[in-house]
């Protein structure tokens, strides 16, 4: 589980246990995993990104897959991981051979374990925000869409510009937050515009962000779930 799934909003993490034991996985999480290193790559600590990969490397060293309800941890595993060790021979090949088994969620449901029957249902409409590093570094897009389209009264409303930033990035939404601001107002508008009753996506910060700029701006009614918690089920909780 990712570190803000584990502290912010957990029920995401079991709706990805319930998804992927449907997919007929055994799934481990290791007790001690923490972060993957993204805060402090993203911020120039190579030295703390690197110690957290290897520990993430040890911890992950005997499954088949590392699976995480987030793009951008995944992300940072999968395309990342080996620049960091690019210059150290003696971790790149384990390094690499674990960033080649790394998925994000609706990824791996979709393409490794081919889930046909969801376990969650829901009635309303739905439009989906492509979180950036989901799309831009793992390419995923019609993943979630094709996994929302098996849940009969469902109904998914493409809002306008959907694969646009809502303006989140980490710390860019700290050191730029005017700018941050009217991108996340942006999001907003067009998730309100589409008129669908929920937004889904893949990314706990982008949901953070979203979220909290909807109920700044007045809108209590929307409602911001993460795909997981739609197709486990889990939206109820």
């Amino acid at each position: 589980m990712t570190c803000l799934v584990d502290l912010m909003r957990p029920r995401i993490g079991f709706a990805a246990l319930r998804l992927l034991k449907a997919a007929g996985c055994e799934v481990i999480v290791p007790k001690t995993q923490t972060c993957c290193g993204q805060p402090g790559y993203n911020s120039g600590d190579r030295h703390s990104a690197k110690a957290l990969a290897l520990k993430i490397l040890r911890e992950f060293a005997d499954c088949d897959y590392l699976v995480a309800p987030s793009g951008s941890c995944a992300g940072m595993i999968r395309e990342h991981y080996p620049r960091l060790f690019n210059e150290q021979p003696q971790h790149l090949e384990k390094i690499s051979e674990l960033s080649r088994r790394t998925y994000e969620l609706t990824d791996f449901l979709v393409n490794v374990a081919k889930l046909q029957k969801i376990p969650g249902n829901f009635y309303g409409s739905v439009t989906y925000h492509d979180s950036c590093s989901g799309l831009r570094e793992l390419g995923v897009k019609s993943q979630p869409r094709q996994l929302l389209a098996k849940i009969s009264g469902l109904q998914l409303t493409e809002m306008q510009n959907c694969e646009t930033c809502c303006g989140f990035g980490g710390t860019f939404s700290v050191k730029m937050g005017d700018i941050s601001t009217r991108m996340a107002d942006n999001k907003c508008s067009a998730i309100q515009a589409s008129g669908a009753d929920a937004v889904a996506l893949g990314d706990l910060g982008c949901m953070l962000n979203i979220e909290g700029r909807l109920r700044r701006r007045g809108d209590r009614k929307t409602r911001v779930l993460h795909v997981a918690e739609i197709l486990a089920g889990e939206e109820r909780v």
